[in-house]
């Protein structure tokens, strides 16, 4: 038998078993207290979801390192008849997976895309005050947030927001972690390994978002993504024609230095994260 053959029909059997497969209510993943003195890393995430979909590297901060992970909510969604039940399946959500988690509203901020930046600033000044009140608070060491071409209108929205806020605290300084999802990075330089056990967690507190894995079932392609980061990342961040590693998942980031007001590029060349190295010496 062609052994390809059976790979194929391997990858279709998982995903049609993956189907049957319960949502939500699971024990809590194993996770270490926090240090009292722990660097804390914020992760503004547009909907409830994306701290998991692209939260791999937050993870391992907060397994590896013992950092404080916080969720901040950004929106709860904009179906409004949706907004109370994604709060439950969020907050479940990450006391599955082990991140705080802050709302930025009783409901989630409204309206936060380019049209809302660019036509209602007075709206747009209430939401960066917000997100600037949350940094101010928090002071966190390392900030995640979506890259600006992430194709969804509230992920670009998050971006600038994000940015915006910063540029409001003139003397702030953080490490900052674009993300993608709906698009990818045209230059990530950090490509971090995501241990099949890792993974496991991550797919199991994205079940919790029971109404959206219900609707579209991206749980059960997140392998299928990352098997594909590290496809793309091997040459992406290690060069053209350069050998890939050997992780089986990946996730793809692109990490800056905010400081002085402005974005300052680090790592020209790009890094590999191994799951044997520390993620905090990322940010030092």
């Amino acid at each position: 038998m062609n052994p390809y053959h059976h790979l194929v029909s391997e990858y279709a059997r998982f995903i049609r078993d993956g189907r049957r497969y319960p949502l939500g209510n699971f024990p809590p993943c194993p996770r270490p207290a926090p240090r009292p003195d722990a660097p804390k890393a914020l992760l503004f995430s547009p909907h409830p979801d994306d701290e998991v979909v692209v939260g791999a590297l937050a993870l391992r901060l907060l397994r590896q390192s013992n950092w404080n992970v916080v969720n901040i909510a950004v929106t709860h969604g904009s179906n409004k008849t949706r907004q109370e039940e994604r709060l439950l399946e969020l907050q479940a959500c990450c006391a599955c997976i082990g991140f705080g988690l802050v709302q930025t509203a009783p409901q989630g901020l409204e309206k936060v895309n380019i049209r809302t930046r660019e036509e209602e600033p007075g709206h747009w000044r209430e939401s960066v005050r917000v997100i600037s009140d949350l940094l101010s608070s928090h002071s966190p060491k390392v900030i995640f947030f979506p890259h600006a071409s992430d194709w969804n209108s509230t992920h670009i929205g998050t971006h600038f927001l994000a940015k915006d806020a910063l540029r409001s605290l003139p003397e702030f300084e953080c490490y900052v972690v674009e993300t993608e999802f709906w698009r990818p990075l045209d230059s990530p330089n950090l490509m971090v390994e995501v241990a099949p056990g890792e993974l496991g967690d991550l797919i199991t507190a994205l079940t919790f978002h029971v109404g959206e894995v219900e609707r579209n079932p991206y749980h059960l392609s997140l392998p299928a993504w990352m098997m594909d980061n590290t496809r793309r990342g091997s040459e992406l961040i290690g060069g053209q024609g350069a050998t890939a590693p050997t992780f089986a998942f990946a996730t793809l980031y692109r990490v800056s230095k905010w400081s002085g007001g402005e974005m300052r590029k680090l790592y020209p060349d790009g890094k590999f994260l191994s799951s044997a190295d520390h993620p905090e010496t990322i940010f030092t």
